[in-house]
């Protein structure tokens, strides 16, 4: 059965909306970057690394039966979670998925409110690669 990125984000705000404070949604999001599958030590490198963040996140993408899948690492415990539930929204998904996705379900489970303006800048930056990487991947495809 195919999971759309729609569907994957509403799990994702669900799962927020549980808790009741951002205290609880904090620890959630660093429970959620524990259980990152991790980058290959390989793929740590200067080239993987998303700029615009403050800490350090590294992302690799590779084509999988015409799907992208990601795995990424941060040197950070929130920063890791962030890219834990972009990860979980995007990988295993066709690269015009992707590129079309809204990334609406951030506001919706008040992320980005929530973060000091460097990371919600680097969760933009994060965001912005996961779609390069589709772009690039899709224009292989065509």
């Amino acid at each position: 059965m195919i999971v759309t990125i729609e569907e994957i984000q509403n799990e994702i705000i669900d799962e927020f909306s549980m808790f009741e404070d951002w205290e609880e949604r904090y620890q959630y999001m660093i429970d959620l970057g524990k259980d990152l599958p991790l980058i290959d030590d390989q793929y740590k490198t200067d080239s993987n690394i998303i700029k615009g963040c403050q800490s350090k996140v590294w992302v690799h993408a590779e084509m999988d039966n015409d799907k992208i899948v990601f795995t990424a690492d941060s040197d950070a415990i929130i920063t890791k979670g962030i890219i834990a539930i972009l990860i979980r929204s995007f990988s295993n998904q066709h690269p015009k998925d992707i590129i079309n996705a809204e990334t609406d379900f951030i506001d919706q489970i008040g992320l980005k409110e929530h973060l000091s303006p460097t990371r919600a800048n680097g969760l933009v930056s994060m965001v912005k690669q996961l779609k390069m990487y589709a772009i690039a991947y899709q224009t292989q495809l065509s």
